[in-house]
């Protein structure tokens, strides 16, 4: 296939791909949702008859109607199974959240306070009615609030699922929405919540600047020394941008497994995971040896690979002295070399300012302008050969790099065995917690909370994901614009992106012009250049071969007749023959032109099929 119409039936199904997305895109918006109380969206009744029944279709005779946009009806999600914590704060109080009432240690008075202020409400644009949440209002403040759960959560042989719900509805500039898991201590006292309150994990999102991060922390103890120290887990590899900018509603959710593994998922998809002793930092277990901080490098340690040849001797013709670059002494001073005239010169054109003052600005002096009379000479001004490099310059002498014979490696002090030592296998047998809270300061107000959960059931938690989530989701994709409007929306934010489109859409339709539309075309071969090899013609059209038929029984007609006179007229010629030997060889001729005539005629009484497909070295040689 010709590479023009393999290019343009590639455009061609490249723009009816991309068409084809649209029109599906559009389909998918016009369509209702229609899932009913197991999945807790329903139609709205305004799209449901008197009976509960889908209403009756319009005649013909009246205008088609654009759907309606379908309406969600909100359910409040009710935990089924075994569970420590659930919270959807649609009872629309914080009765059972405790703010705390401490101060901050080791900072202002004026700003020490955990006076944040805490709502709960829906969503500012939200497309659930009655869905509410926790709201944290207040921008540059402190904010902490806590809840006990049903039971303290004890690290044994079950896993831990922790999730909630954030939605960053005017955006985030700094500022973090991570909740903290308080340890189960003797002294722990909410109403003293504050950042330095013992926690066993901290899981959430956070962001400052350019730096968008999903923590997952723990506090683990030290088995010899009974300290805490907190294990970061590796930074996701997914860019989070989006999740942060896109002003909807994101699920998080923690999982760990008693076998030290844990998963990190953002609306149940998997961003990050890894192991409790292999993928944090610091690690979970110490190295068995440690560096001697009492060794120190011996002073005669020698650490250098290559050292100068000692035994070398510089040559006797080195010249150290010798310049890098000497004048050209076989150059010549080009013809018409103006010496006595000067590279630049006054302009004579120049005027002196009117407000010029002598004794403030000096004596005037025109500006200096290449000089007119340079122009069409090869240079002015005094002549000096040019600068080349000095073939015998070859700088200042160094003794040549040998292996150091003394050499001893790099020195590192000696390991010891490490007295802090200790190797734990299930850093999963965390402290126990009895709370959740979060503690945040955000330059953001009106960041979004809801649907608390934390079980050890992961189809537990996947159901009230569904309940509580999946209907925000379905809710927001219902109320979602087209692709269209997603593209002129985008662009309208970002203004550059209207050249991409004009260049997506008007590049491959200038190609398919150019390729499809113009370009020369073969020009048809003559019949007698098929009649010259064994190529055989390209098919013809019915039309055609008919209207040929036609001409071709015309021509036939009007030969036999010539055939017929020319017959007539060799006779009369033989018959002259007989009464005249001398013509008789240019009888003869005549006589074999009338033969060939007669074969041609007969060859074109044939099939044309056949005679196009006959090769010249099939053809027989005709006896004379």
């Amino acid at each position: 296939m010709d590479p023009k119409v393999r290019l343009c039936l590639l455009l061609l199904a490249l723009s009816w791909s991309a068409n084809l997305m649209m029109s599906v895109s559009a389909q998918e918006e016009d369509d209702e949702v229609d899932i009913m109380d197991d999945g807790d969206v329903e139609l709205s009744d305004d799209l449901l008859g008197d009976e509960g029944e889908p209403e009756a279709e319009p005649e013909e005779s009246e205008a088609p109607t654009p759907p309606p946009v379908p309406k969600v009806t909100y359910k409040a999600p009710e935990p089924m199974g075994e569970h420590f914590f659930a919270e959807s704060f649609d009872k629309g109080t914080l009765d059972s959240w405790i703010l705390s009432k401490a101060k901050k240690e080791g900072i202002d008075e004026e700003i020490a306070k955990y006076d944040g202020v805490w709502e709960v409400e829906e969503m500012k644009d939200s497309k659930l009615p009655g869905d509410k949440g926790l709201v944290l209002k207040s921008r540059a403040k402190h904010h902490a609030i806590s809840a006990w759960l049903l039971r303290p959560f004890t690290f044994d042989t079950k896993p831990l699922i922790v999730q909630y719900e954030v939605n960053f509805q005017t955006g985030i500039d700094c500022g973090g929405a991570y909740v903290k898991l308080l340890s189960q201590t003797s002294d722990l006292n909410l109403d003293e919540f504050v950042d330095k309150t013992p926690y066993t994990i901290m899981f959430g999102p956070d962001k400052c600047g350019e730096d968008y991060k999903l923590h997952f922390i723990f506090r683990h103890k030290n088995p010899k020394t009974g300290e805490f120290e907190e294990k970061h887990a590796k930074k996701p590899d997914s860019d989070l941008r989006t999740f942060y900018t896109d002003k909807k509603t994101h699920l998080y959710t923690l999982v760990l497994n008693p076998d030290n593994t844990f998963e990190i998922l953002i609306d149940q998809t998997v961003v990050n995971s890894g192991s409790l002793l292999t993928d944090v930092t610091p690690p979970v277990n110490p190295p068995a040896e440690i560096e001697d901080p009492d060794d120190h490098k011996p002073e005669d340690w020698d650490e250098r690979p290559k050292i100068q040849d000692p035994d070398a001797v510089k040559p006797e013709d080195w010249d150290e002295d010798a310049p890098a670059k000497i004048a050209d002494e076989d150059a010549v001073k080009p013809e018409g070399w103006l010496d006595d005239e000067p590279e630049y010169t006054g302009d004579p054109d120049a005027v002196k300012p009117e407000d010029w003052d002598e004794d403030m600005d000096g004596e005037w002096e025109a500006p200096q302008i290449p000089n007119p009379a340079c122009e069409s000479a090869p240079g002015c001004g005094k002549w000096e050969k040019p600068v080349i490099d000095n073939p015998n310059y070859k700088g200042k002498w160094k003794p040549p790099m040998i292996d150091n014979p003394n050499y001893q490696g790099v020195w590192k002090p000696r390991k010891i065995p490490n007295p802090d030592y200790f190797e734990d296998l299930h850093p999963f047998r965390m402290t126990s917690f009895s709370a959740v809270g979060l503690e945040l300061w955000s330059m953001s107000s009106d960041i979004f909370f809801d649907n608390f959960f934390i079980t050890y059931d992961r189809n537990t938690a996947e159901r009230w994901a569904s309940d509580g989530w999946g209907l925000k989701k379905a809710a927001e994709g219902a109320a979602e614009p087209g692709l269209v409007k997603q593209l002129i929306g985008a662009a309208e934010e970002r203004p550059w992106l209207w050249v991409v489109y004009v260049l997506t859409v008007a590049l491959p339709l200038v190609l398919i012009i150019v390729f499809c539309c113009t370009g020369k075309k073969k020009p048809a071969a003559a019949a007698a250049d098929y009649k010259k090899t064994d190529e055989p013609q390209p098919d013809v059209k019915e039309e055609e071969e008919e209207q040929e038929a036609e001409e071709k029984e015309e021509e036939n007609a009007e030969e036999e007749e010539e055939v017929k006179e020319e017959e007539q007229t060799a006779a009369d010629k033989k018959s002259d023959l007989e009464d005249s030997p001398a013509e008789e060889g240019a009888n003869e001729e005549d006589a074999q032109d009338s033969e060939e005539k007669e074969d041609e005629v007969d060859k074109s009484d044939e099939p044309e099929e056949d005679v196009l497909r006959r090769s010249p070295r099939n053809r027989k040689v005709r006896k004379e």
